[in-house]
C-alpha cells in the first residue's frame, strides 16, 4: 500500500520519472506524491500500468499524467519534448519541471564470452545513450535550482559474473553524474546517483522476487538479512529531492541494505 498522499496542490514541484509505471519507477512515482510532488511517469509500452499509477496519485489529491517514452529511440526525443511542454502547460499551469529521474532500463544478463553485440547495443541505447540524451534535451525543460538523479547499480560496485555489459552502462552514468554535478552548478542543480541493490520486482524476468534460490543467497550477503523492495527506493529519492537534501550533489548513494559490504 502506498503511503498517504498530501492533498495539498499549491506550490508544486514537478518531477518528471522516466519507467514510473511498475517496479522502483512507481514506487519513486507515489512517494514523490506522498511528498507532496507532482509527477510525470513515462512508460514504453504499458499504458494501462501508468495510467493506474496516475489514477491512484489523482485520487489521493495531488496532479500526475502519463506519457510514452522510448528511452532507446533517441529519435523520438524531440516529440516527447514538446508533447512533455504541452503536458506541463496543460495539466500543471507550468513551464518547468523541478527534477528529473532517470529510471527507465530493461534487465540483460549473459557472461562476457556470451554477450552478444545486439545485446550489448540494446543496454547502451537504453542505459547510457538514452540517458544522455534524453537530460540533454531537457536541460532547457528544467529549472534553475532544480535536481536530477540518475539511478545505478549496485552492479557498479561489486562484480556477479554475468552483468558485465549492464553495470559497464550504470558505471558511465556515475561518471556522467558527477559531470552533471559539476557542470549545472551554476544553475544551483543537484545531481546524484542512487544505486539499488538486488530488490524484488519483474525486472530481469523477476528473478530475485521469484527464485527461492537467489533470493536467499542475496539475503545472506545483505547487512540487513534480505532482498531489497521497491518500496525501499521510493521513499529515499524522495527524501533526495526534498529540501532538507538541497546541500547533496555530485554523490553516488547505494541503497542496497548493506548488500556486499
Amino acid at each position: 500500500m502506498s503511503p498517504e498522499i498530501e492533498n495539498n496542490t499549491a506550490g508544486s514541484k514537478i518531477v518528471l520519472v522516466t519507467g514510473g509505471s511498475r517496479g522502483l519507477g512507481r514506487s519513486m512515482a507515489l512517494a514523490l506524491a506522498a511528498a507532496g510532488k507532482d509527477v510525470v511517469v513515462t512508460y514504453q509500452s504499458n499504458r494501462d500500468a501508468a495510467q493506474e499509477v496516475v489514477a491512484e496519485i489523482e485520487a489521493a489529491g495531488r496532479r500526475a499524467v502519463g506519457l510514452q517514452l522510448d528511452t532507446g529511440d533517441v529519435a523520438s526525443f524531440d516529440a516527447f519534448v514538446a508533447g512533455l511542454r504541452k503536458a506541463l502547460q496543460e495539466t500543471f499551469s507550468a513551464e518547468r519541471l523541478y527534477a528529473l529521474v532517470n529510471n527507465a532500463g530493461m534487465g540483460y544478463s549473459a557472461s562476457v564470452a556470451e554477450t552478444t553485440e545486439d545485446g550489448f547495443d540494446s543496454l547502451m541505447r537504453v542505459h547510457l545513450k538514452g540517458v544522455f540524451f534524453l537530460t540533454q534535451k531537457l536541460l532547457p525543460v528544467l529549472q534553475d535550482g532544480g535536481r536530477i538523479v540518475n539511478v545505478s547499480s549496485g552492479l557498479a560496485r561489486f562484480s556477479l559474473p554475468g552483468y558485465s555489459a549492464y553495470a559497464m552502462m550504470k558505471g558511465a552514468i556515475e561518471v556522467f553524474s558527477r559531470y552533471l554535478a559539476k557542470e549545472l552548478g551554476p544553475r544551483g542543480i543537484a545531481v546524484n546517483t542512487v544505486a539499488p541493490g538486488a530488490i524484488e520486482t519483474d525486472f530481469g524476468g523477476g528473478h530475485v522476487r521469484d527464485n527461492a534460490d537467489l533470493n536467499a543467497y542475496v539475503a545472506s550477503v545483505t547487512a540487513l538479512g534480505r532482498a531489497g523492495l521497491p518500496e525501499d527506493i521510493g521513499p529515499m529519492v524522495a527524501a533526495l529531492l526534498g529540501d532538507a537534501n538541497r546541500w547533496v550533489t555530485g554523490q553516488r548513494i547505494e541503497v542496497s541494505g548493506g548488500m556486499y559490504v
